[in-house]
This record gives C-alpha cells, structure tokens and sequence, in this order.
C-alpha cells in the first residue's frame, strides 16, 4: 500500500497531510497537521527547524513518496524567496530520506480536485474531505491543502500506471 506524505510549503506554516492506498484502491487520511515556525528566530534556524520537522515526520510515519505544491505567483518579492527556500528544505530533505518527489501547480491539485483548476477554497476543502471520507472538517487550510496534495500524487500514480496496461 502506498503512502504519501503532502506538503503546502512556506517557512511560518507548512501543511503536511498523510494519506494511504486502502485495499479498494481509495486514499484515506491518517494523519495531518501543520508545523509551525517561530517568528523571534532567525530565517536560518526557521529552515533548520523545518528540516528537522520534515525529518521528524518521515521517521514517525514513513511514507513512499513526498508531494509537494509548486509556487505561484505572490505580490510580495522577499515572500516568495523565502517560500522557495523552504520549499527547496522540503524537497531535499525528501530526497535526503530517499523517496521519489511529485511536484504539482497550484492549478493541477484544483484540476486534479474538482475538475476546475481555479476552485477555490471552500470547494477544494470539501472534495478532500468527500474523497477522504473525513466526518469533521479540516479546520487548518495549510493541512486542507497538504492533502490536496498528497490525493493529485495518488491520482497521478493511477494515471501513470493506467497508461502502462
């Protein structure tokens, strides 16, 4: 059974989300949550803490692969470095731990989702949560996301392996 561990990336709020194939072939949720950096530190030991996060979260629930969204567009120059900068931890701790990363655009995880690739939020958090069979709502966005996530690398491996039968 695969397991996939979802991230939405950023350096204050990172969601992550856990999924796993069932025997019928469906996802449901394990776990998610979000991490948290403190603003009084520096930008440096905010990364490290991420990473040792990141770390921390792969040894506990040892997932097969990391999903991670890709960037769009921000309005502010000095918040989308950081968000790639951390987005860059994410990614390299993944592979540091030897698991394959998916990377996918806002617009494919809304696609992948509803159908739509410009949904908005409220829409994307009630598909996770009809796919996933969750019976209380997701109260964080950045862990709502993180699923999202995680469900368009499962769908995305079903595609791959559709097109090999």
């Amino acid at each position: 059974m695969t397991r996939i561990l979802g991230i939405d990336p950023g350096f204050g709020r990172v969601g992550w989300g856990l999924i796993e194939q069932t025997k019928n072939n469906e996802w449901q949720a394990l776990t998610y949550g979000c991490i948290t950096t403190n603003p009084k530190e520096t930008f440096v030991e905010r990364l490290k803490n991420l990473h040792d996060e990141i770390v921390h979260l792969i040894k506990k629930y040892n997932p097969d692969r990391l999903a991670v969204e890709e960037i769009f567009y921000f309005k502010n120059a000095k918040t989308v470095i950081e968000v790639a900068q951390a987005r860059g931890v994410i990614i390299l701790t993944g592979v540091e731990a030897g698991m394959p990363v998916d990377e996918f655009t806002p617009l494919q995880v809304k696609q992948a989702m509803t159908g739509y690739g410009r949904a908005e939020k409220g829409q994307m958090q009630k598909m996770v949560a009809t796919i996933l069979k969750l019976k209380t709502p997701i109260k964080s966005d950045d862990a709502a996301d993180a699923l999202a996530v995680a469900l368009c690398a499962g769908q995305s491996l079903w595609a791959r392996v559709d097109k090999r039968l």
